[in-house]
């Protein structure tokens, strides 16, 4: 680290700098792999080559690439270093089993909804994603049905991409683009290691069963709330006269003044 103190601050007119250090165990990890990062105001420096043994080696590109092969050089020759890399790579092999379990049979099945979206193409005004999400192990398989049929893939044939969400779960989604007609009935079939049958989701023209329920709900409460004012005021407007109170003729006031 002083090495590169060195190296920014020797250069001209240097101003104020931020290093910073990351380290990230992949999922899953295997035999102690693991990333670190050396970032020089925000700009990766030196990265860890970890075909093999790991080292120190620069990320690549940049203006700095010269400065990152010269420090990985440094370090690498460290013996402090080259023991944190040591210590994190047994972190990284003895921290999942620890918090996960055996990852080797750890199930989570996938959660899954479908949201329509209009992209403003009047060749095809829908297009539907289906998002999966909070599955483990990565592997899924993802396929839209139209009426109980399965349709053929779109755009160019592949698995759907799958990205980690960092907590040792993932995500991934699949998009159709439709022209709905009534009757309609399009689902999206996602199968996965954790499920003995495949997870469906539907999705038909209209409104949704949850949100046709929740319109059912808000009339039935608006109808309520007027019968009940009508009645409050049918019974305000019945109330008999305070004693003593004669009302003048043209007078609708039950109440003394």
């Amino acid at each position: 680290m002083l090495v590169l103190l060195v190296l920014v601050l020797g250069t001209p007119h240097a101003g104020a700098f931020v290093v910073q250090v990351a380290s990230e165990c992949p999922v899953p990890a295997t035999n102690g792999s693991f990333d670190l990062t050396l970032l020089f105001n925000k700009v990766p420096l030196v990265c860890v080559d970890s075909q093999g043994p790991p080292k120190f080696a620069p990320c690549g590109g940049g203006p700095l690439e010269t400065i990152g092969a010269r420090l990985a050089e440094k370090l690498n020759g460290d013996p402090q270093w080259g023991e944190r890399l040591r210590k994190r790579g047994e972190v990284c092999t003895q921290l999942p089993p620890k918090v996960w379990g055996d990852t080797a049979q750890r199930r989570v099945p996938p959660k899954i909804r479908i949201v329509p979206s209009a992209p403003g193409n009047a060749q095809s005004p829908l297009v539907l994603t289906c998002h999966v999400w909070g599955f483990y192990p990565p592997e899924l398989s993802l396929a839209w049905l139209r009426n109980g049929v399965v349709l053929e893939p779109q755009g160019p044939p592949g698995s759907p991409l799958i990205v980690p969400m960092g907590d040792w779960s993932y995500r991934s989604e699949g998009t159709l683009e439709v022209t709905p007609e009534p009757g309609d009935t399009f689902t999206c079939l996602v199968q996965h290691p954790s499920l003995e049958q495949p997870l469906l989701e539907d999705w038909a023209p209209g409104l949704s069963p949850r949100l046709s329920l929740l319109v059912a709900l808000a009339t039935l409460a608006m109808v309520l709330g007027l019968l009940l004012f009508s009645f409050g005021l049918w019974r305000y407007q019945k109330k008999a006269p305070i004693p003593g109170y004669t009302p003048l003729p043209g007078d609708n006031c039950a109440g003394s003044i």
